[in-house]
């Protein structure tokens, strides 16, 4: 198979079982590709994009199954959207270092390993994917995505840097109330995180001008009202950055950015469940050979 027929693929077949064919271990060589952008992903009715807006439940709400299917449904809707997006990417830019394709089909199959994992454990809380409407916040950055360092500054080192706080946060606190198992799954897909965001480092530090820093170099690829607030969650937390080999200072800069949605963390949650305190791991991830 070619990995453009494989990205077709991915991206216009309507099903869900269709969209978790993993990446083939043999490729076709292809040579002269024009790029290609393909404007929406081809979906079955159950999995439109909507725009009715749906709260993830808050965290002291996750003593509840039900509120952690309905968690775990949100987090799904971007796994599935991040599979899309990488292989649109694939097409969109056919001249990218063959390191880079290959990381983007790596990072392909691990974003399919989490969507199987969310949609099991969903399944135990009663619910299934597409029961609730889906949001398309990753598609809708489709404008942003002029080259392949725009891509990864607002792909990798934002929606996927910020999940690296998303993951740890709700790892911890689906321990704290008991469900070890989908704490474990939490855990996994941070770990996986680190590598998919080491990954976007290397792309955008490619195109980083002498004459610039990291930080100043990402703020030019993005384009309000798409700001760094994307890049970390309700809680940051830095020393996961650094385990995906962020510049010190660019995390030290992300870390004082605010906006006018900071502070709206509930700071009795983060208090009650000791957020922030330390993070969880299961393996090690600070050795080059865990981003391959």
């Amino acid at each position: 198979m070619k990995v453009s027929e494989y990205a077709k693929h991915l991206l216009l077949a309507p099903n869900l079982e269709d969209k978790l064919l993993p990446p083939s271990r043999h490729w076709v060589e292809e040579t002269d590709l024009k790029p290609l952008r393909i404007e929406t992903p081809g979906r079955s009715t159950k999995l439109q994009f909507s725009d009715k807006k749906v709260k993830i439940p808050r965290l002291e709400h996750l003593n509840l199954e039900s509120n952690r299917g309905l968690s775990l449904h949100h987090f799904a809707n971007h796994e599935l959207m991040a599979i899309e997006l990488f292989a649109w990417a694939l097409l969109a830019f056919p001249s990218a270092p063959k390191s880079v394709r290959n990381g983007f089909l790596k990072t392909i199959e691990e974003e399919q390993t989490h969507l199987i994992l969310y949609l099991s454990r969903m399944r135990n809380f009663g619910i299934d994917f597409g029961d609730i409407p889906l949001n398309y916040i990753f598609w809708k950055q489709l404008g942003q995505f002029g080259s392949l360092e725009s891509f990864s500054a607002v792909m990798s080192i934002s929606f996927e840097g910020a999940n690296l706080d998303y993951a740890q946060v709700y790892a911890q606190v689906f321990s704290y109330f008991g469900d070890q198992l989908t704490s474990d799954i939490m855990l996994t897909i941070f770990e996986d995180e680190v590598k998919h965001v080491k990954r976007g480092l290397r792309a955008f530090e490619r195109s980083v001008p002498k004459e610039k820093n990291h930080w100043d170099h990402y703020r030019s690829l993005i384009q309000f009202p798409f700001t760094p607030r994307r890049a970390k969650g309700y809680l940051y937390l830095p020393e996961t950055r650094s385990l995906a080999g962020m510049d010190p200072d660019f995390i030290r800069s992300l870390g004082s950015y605010e906006d006018e949605y900071t502070g709206r963390v509930n700071l009795e949650s983060v208090k009650k469940f000791g957020l922030g305190e330390s993070i969880l791991r299961k393996n090690r991830l600070d050795s080059d050979s865990h981003s391959r």
